[in-house]
């Protein structure tokens, strides 16, 4: 589509991305949707995956990278006594184990190891890159790496069923946490392999457990235009609440667009502010400096609103 007819739209949507496409699909279908200049995505989900994936267009890119960094919560499924080489069921079958007879206590007992600050080795079949190549280009023509092991952090790990070799998990993660390492390290703990059957995300950072569009809802709503589209998105600084807010004056908000420190009063002690007229535009985020001024860091050049 020709870049004329396209349309600048700002804002965050909360997909509920289906099984099978990759996180880029699921972003074109949707900017697609919406004729949008712009847009990105908050992080992959890997196609086996279902769930919470912020789409954030136009200006809403700029505050993209806060929800890279967030926190994320699955819901994960996995089965035992099979290992295979992607560490989820799309990859091949690589050893098999008897499982043996486990309790709620003898997981319990396990999962206690990979609570709090853990390593994990990133796995071959991932984004990340060896001498500028994709490990998981690498992987596919059957090569393998050193990997160094990364730190992540797990907040909250808990069966929530079990059943046979079908286990099934509740996970709140630090950013960096590859979910399907995990389930193949506690498999090995449980000693008999595991991998992932099945996985949704359910939150990101400030998001958790939110209303979700499918892919569908959004078709529907296409055919009633662009305002009924639009109303599906979430204002940008819904992605920045753990943030600070800070109100300026008009013409303390006049230089700071500019580009220009500024100095006000009982500034906050925080790493990030976000930033408002008094009219309650959002302008972006500032952070503290160490003259006591608040240097602008990501301004909108909308220069304001939520959308």
């Amino acid at each position: 589509m020709a870049r004329k007819h396209l349309r600048r739209v700002n804002g965050i949507l909360l997909l509920d991305k289906p099984v099978g496409l990759s996180s880029n699909q699921a972003l074109q279908r949707a900017k697609r949707l919406f004729k949008a200049r712009k847009a990105g995505h908050t992080g992959s989900l890997d196609p086996l995956a279902t769930g919470l994936l912020p789409l954030c267009f136009g200006e809403a890119t700029k505050v993209s990278g806060f929800l890279l960094d967030a926190d994320k919560h699955y819901l994960v499924r996995c089965r035992l006594g099979v290992t295979t080489d992607t560490g989820d069921a799309e990859g091949e079958v690589v050893a098999r184990a008897e499982v043996p007879a486990l309790d709620a206590a003898a997981v319990e007992a396990v999962l206690g190891r990979f609570r709090g600050d853990i390593e994990q080795i990133p796995p071959m079949y991932s984004a990340l890159k060896h001498k500028g190549q994709r490990l998981y280009k690498l992987a596919r023509e059957g090569k393998e790496v050193v990997r160094e092991p990364r730190p992540v952090r797990i907040h909250a790990l808990t069966m929530t069923a079990l059943s046979g070799d079908e286990l099934s998990l509740d996970v709140r993660c630090s950013k960096g946490t590859y979910v399907r390492t995990l389930v193949e390290d506690i498999g090995q703990a449980l000693g008999c392999g595991a991998h992932v059957t099945a996985l949704r995300r359910t939150g990101l950072g400030p998001f958790d457990d939110p209303a979700m569009h499918t892919l569908e809802s959004l078709e529907a709503l296409a055919e009633q235009g662009f305002e009924a589209l639009d109303g599906c998105l979430e204002p940008m600084d819904s992605a920045l609440v753990q943030w600070p807010a800070l109100e300026l004056a008009d013409d303390v908000a006049f230089f700071l667009m500019q580009g220009q420190p500024v100095w006000v009063p009982r500034i906050p002690d925080a790493a990030w502010l976000r930033l408002y007229t008094r009219e309650g535009r959002f302008l972006g985020m500032g952070c503290p400096d160490a003259e006591g001024r608040v240097a602008p860091k990501r301004l909108l050049a909308t220069g304001g609103g939520n959308r």
